[in-house]
Order: structure tokens, then C-alpha cells, then sequence
């Protein structure tokens, strides 16, 4: 009987042994899946009351994968059901002799923002602004845990931001026109044409380039303010089923809601403050005087004021009007040659 007791405790030995293995490899793959999904969420800090929160996304969002076959479908239309205002001002100030500034102002009902850091595999790293309305988050004070996973679709939500190589963008809204459409071409949305141009641009004309290989879904029409750290400027708008860059003559350029390219350009206090300012001070201006500039041409509804520092990656950011308590963030720029 001995013998057999112990070739059954053998069999039994093998037998968790071989179930140890399997766990511990279900564990190791579990932790190597979930480990960038759970440390991203895990990061979520709220810095200011207003709300604002901070999130450092860590791993891949796929997005070079959804963008290669196109995104205009209705699950990802729906995030942007709710139309966005006619207002939201930017501006870049780039004179040679100081350092390169983009500012924006993000004009609109909602409340709840994010900052959100992203370095994807094979992108630049990039910081970038979230209204996470359209995660359906609005004035939350607190996001619990079982309210988080729909924050791991953020960077597909971007409004603005800088990416490592100082190129800076956002959108703002204009009267519609006729967008074009090739066939041939994939479709993103609005926010994810920025999130292309963060993750992949080095300068204006590249993100001139990449955004040439798509057609663009615009649930509510804008055009798209691109400025980087050598001096550039473009506003990329859609007339008449073309696509038409308007470059900066100065080294300073200005965009709030209408159409650069037509002639017909209505009176605008926000864009002939920040004009005038500019062009004063020949685009060279600090960022605490970029900040001031945002205030100057803030709306009652003006729901963030941001000022990207393209030579540095310093950023500031007040919250609902409070330019009393102004945030400071930072982005490592990659060596400028």
C-alpha cells in the first residue's frame, strides 16, 4: 500500500504544481495586461474645486490602430452628441527673440475638466485638455472607482494641448461649411484629429501632412489652430469641400469663430483684443502676460484659460475665471536643433 499512497501523492504533487504554474502565469498576464490600465487610473488627482483633475495615462490607447481603418461610427459619435459653443479663443505669440506661447481659451457650459499626461509606444509624449462632459463626468467632485473605466477613452476626447516637440493645437468653433470626403481616405472625429497631430507631429507642416490623409467627422464645425516652437502657424479650415491653410504673416496669429479664408470676416472683440496686443508687443509676450491676454478676452461661460509655453513645455491653467490661482504643470521637450 505504500508504494501506491505514494505514487498517488506524486500525481497529486504534479497535479498543483501544474495548477501553480497555470495561476501564476493567469496572474503574470493578468498583470502585465492591467498594469497600464489600473496605474492610469490609479494616477487621477483633483487639483482644483472648479473641478480639475490631473491623469498620467501609462501603456497604449490603440489609437494608431483605430486610426488606420477610421472612426466615424456611431459609438464614438455618440461621446460628441452635445454640440459645442460658438465661442473659445487662441492665439500663438512667436517672436524669435523670446520664447514660443500658445493660448486658449475653452468657452462652454461644462464644469469638469482633466489634464491628462499621455506617452504612448512609438508617439510623442504629449499634455492635453479633457472636458469630461462627454465621458459623463460633468461636475463630478469625486469619480469613483466604478465611474473610471470610460476615462481610459480620454485621450480620444482631447480639445488642446502640446506634445514634446512644442507643437501645440486646438479647435474652435465656425459657421458650416462643406467638408470634403474622399472614399479613399479614413474618417476621425474632430478630437481625435488633434490627438493625431500631439501623438505624431514634430512641426506645423507635419501636422499639416497627416491630417491631408484623413477626412474629418465634425459633429459641430471648427477649424484647427496648429503653432509650434520654431515660429509657425496654421489654421486648417474646410470650405466649399476643400481643405485651406491659412498661415501666419507675423509672428503672431489669432483665432476665434469665423473663417480666416473668407472675405466676409464679422467684428469680433475677442480677436481684435488679441490682435491688437500682438501686434504691439510683435508676438513677444511672457506667459503671465499670455494669461493676462485670456483674461482680456474671457466670456461669462469661459470654463479654462491655458497658456503652453512651445519653447519649454510650461504650462498654466486657471479654472473658471480664476486667474487669482493660476495651476503650473510642465512637459520634458525634446532638444530643439
Amino acid at each position: 500500500m505504500k508504494p501506491k499512497k505514494t505514487k498517488r501523492h506524486r500525481r497529486i504533487r504534479k497535479v498543483l504544481l501544474g495548477l501553480g504554474i497555470f495561476l501564476a502565469a493567469v496572474i503574470l498576464l493578468l498583470s502585465v495586461v492591467l498594469y497600464g490600465p489600473v496605474t492610469t487610473l490609479a494616477s487621477l488627482r483633483k487639483v482644483d474645486d472648479f473641478p480639475l483633475y490631473v491623469m498620467h495615462y501609462r501603456g497604449t490607447y490603440l489609437f494608431d490602430l483605430f486610426a488606420e481603418i477610421g472612426m466615424d461610427n456611431d459609438i464614438f459619435q455618440k461621446i460628441y452628441k452635445k454640440v459645442s459653443p460658438d465661442a473659445c479663443t487662441s492665439f500663438a505669440a512667436l517672436n524669435p527673440e523670446s520664447d514660443a506661447v500658445f493660448g486658449r481659451n475653452m468657452d462652454w457650459w461644462h464644469k469638469s475638466s482633466l489634464l491628462l499626461f499621455t506617452d504612448p509606444p512609438g508617439g510623442y509624449a504629449s499634455v492635453s485638455m479633457v472636458d469630461l462632459y462627454y465621458l459623463g463626468l460633468e461636475g463630478m467632485q469625486e469619480i469613483p472607482w466604478s465611474k473610471r473605466l470610460i476615462l481610459l477613452f480620454s485621450p480620444y476626447a482631447t480639445v488642446d494641448g502640446i506634445n514634446e516637440c512644442g507643437v501645440a493645437i486646438s479647435q474652435n468653433a465656425v459657421p458650416e461649411r462643406k467638408v470634403p470626403k474622399d472614399p479613399n481616405k479614413p474618417t476621425l472625429l474632430q478630437s481625435q484629429i488633434l490627438r493625431l497631430v500631439l501623438d505624431h507631429a514634430k512641426d506645423v507642416n507635419e501636422a499639416i501632412e497627416l491630417i491631408k490623409n484623413y477626412n474629418v467627422q465634425f459633429i459641430v464645425t471648427n477649424h484647427f489652430h496648429i503653432a509650434d516652437a520654431a515660429g509657425d502657424s496654421a489654421i486648417i479650415e474646410y470650405v466649399d469641400g476643400n481643405m485651406i491653410v491659412v498661415r501666419n504673416e507675423n509672428p503672431w496669429q489669432v483665432s476665434t469663430n469665423f473663417l480666416l479664408c473668407e472675405e466676409v470676416k464679422p467684428d469680433c472683440r475677442r480677436y481684435d483684443t488679441a490682435w491688437k496686443l500682438l501686434e504691439e508687443k510683435q508676438g513677444n509676450i511672457t506667459q503671465d502676460q499670455a494669461m493676462n491676454l485670456l483674461k482680456n478676452t474671457k466670456l461669462d461661460f469661459t470654463v479654462w484659460s491655458i497658456v503652453y509655453n512651445l519653447s519649454t513645455g510650461q504650462i498654466r491653467l486657471a479654472m473658471g475665471r480664476d486667474y487669482d490661482q493660476v495651476h503650473r504643470f510642465s512637459l520634458k521637450m525634446r532638444p530643439h536643433h
